[in-house]
């Protein structure tokens, strides 16, 4: 079973960039793909974006892609999702989340095994 642990979310102003990391406290990602999600306050749980195992294919939602990048580093165990020209709508909790699939680019929060506790970003306007 892997143990996911997100950081990096604190308060930031619009138009300004962030970085979330995602950590396996427990486990190995490298055969894993790997996703953000994000949930703001009395919203569902939305897809953000997603990538392979090898970091050779990603997925994006459209309301982030362009500004959003998710990365990993296998040797770190680790997965990333750079930020940028962040606006107020994109205040939420953010999630990391793991499927035990090498390739996948599901957008459904039910198609992933295991999730973290979520980081809190928030952008003032």
């Amino acid at each position: 079973q892997v143990q996911l642990v997100e950081s990096g979310g604190r308060l930031v102003r619009a138009g300004d960039s962030l970085r979330l990391s995602c950590a396996a406290s427990d486990g190995n990602l490298t055969y894993y793909s790997m996703a953000w999600f994000r949930q703001a306050p009395r919203k569902e749980r939305e897809f953000a974006a997603v990538i392979s195992w090898s970091g050779m294919s990603t997925k994006y939602a459209d309301s982030v892609k362009g500004r959003f990048t998710i990365s990993r580093d296998n040797a770190k165990n680790a997965v990333y999702l750079q930020m940028n020209s962040l606006k107020p709508e994109d205040t939420a909790v953010y999630f990391c989340a793991a499927k035990e699939v090498m390739v996948f680019s599901g957008t459904s929060p039910r198609d992933y095994d295991y999730w973290g506790q979520g980081t809190q970003v928030t952008v003032s306007s």
